[in-house]
């Protein structure tokens, strides 16, 4: 009577095995797609915080070259190894301190994932970082206008063909020598940018430290017909250095 009893405990157990095993098989397969998702993210995050960051344009301060929701990427390699930006490279940059004296403040949580959206191209970027072409490196002297209405490097007028079809090269007068380490920078929609120009009269005088540059602008790569490389346009050819000059 007790071995009858007895007899279907095996059976028993066998169930509670392979419901186990099956239990912990589902598991496996749920959290493996999301494991994988989340290494993908870190990867990319990771190739971002040091390699090259997808940058999404917010504003018309760079047409036509850059529109509206471009994604261009910019190569945070290009300056690294002893390298300095150039006349005609366009940059990102962190403007605090020189276009914006002060940090905005920003929810941490709420900064912590458009900081994250930023840095995957899905997000707009942070308010203190923009894009703009450098004009003038430290030691230029750059100069608005002469009598054909053009800029003025080291006194050598520049065929700024890249500007947006019917901008004047500015429609303010200037005449600054960039300081050593510093860069004058200006959008190429001149009429709708707030670039060096603006900020003339604050600390830095409109000028951006070459330690603040976050990368280069080198690819479009969103949407699929602007795909193209970021040249460094020719109007720069030619223009005589200055004393410390890096163009």
């Amino acid at each position: 009577m007790e071995a009858q009893e007895g007899a279907p405990q095996p059976r028993r157990s066998r169930i509670r095995r392979f419901g186990s095993w099956l239990g912990a098989g589902l598991v496996a397969l749920w959290h493996r797609p999301v494991l994988l998702l989340t290494a993908c993210v870190a990867f990319v995050l990771l190739i971002s915080a040091f390699v090259v960051q997808p940058f999404l344009i917010p504003s018309s301060s760079m047409e036509n070259t850059l529109r509206v929701g471009d994604r261009v990427l910019v190569n945070k390699l290009a300056y690294r190894f002893g390298g300095e930006p150039r006349r005609g490279d366009m940059i990102v940059f962190d403007g605090t301190g020189s276009f914006l004296q002060s940090e905005p403040t920003e929810n941490p949580v709420t900064g912590l994932v458009r900081g994250a959206g930023a840095a995957l191209g899905l997000a707009q970027p942070a308010a203190t970082d923009y894009i703009k072409r450098v004009i003038g490196v430290g030691g230029d002297r750059v100069t608005c206008c002469d009598k054909r209405g053009q800029i003025k490097v080291n006194g050598k007028p520049v065929a700024e063909d890249y500007l947006f079809p019917g901008d004047a090269p500015s429609s303010d007068a200037f005449d600054i020598v960039v300081p050593e380490g510093k860069l004058w920078v200006m959008g190429d929609h001149r009429g709708r940018s707030r670039d060096s120009r603006d900020h003339l009269g604050e600390p830095g005088g409109g000028t951006v430290p070459v330690g603040k540059v976050i990368g280069r602008a080198d690819w479009i790569a969103w949407p699929v017909g602007h795909w193209t490389t970021l040249d460094r346009p020719r109007a720069f050819d030619g223009i005589p250095g200055a004393a410390g000059s890096h163009g």
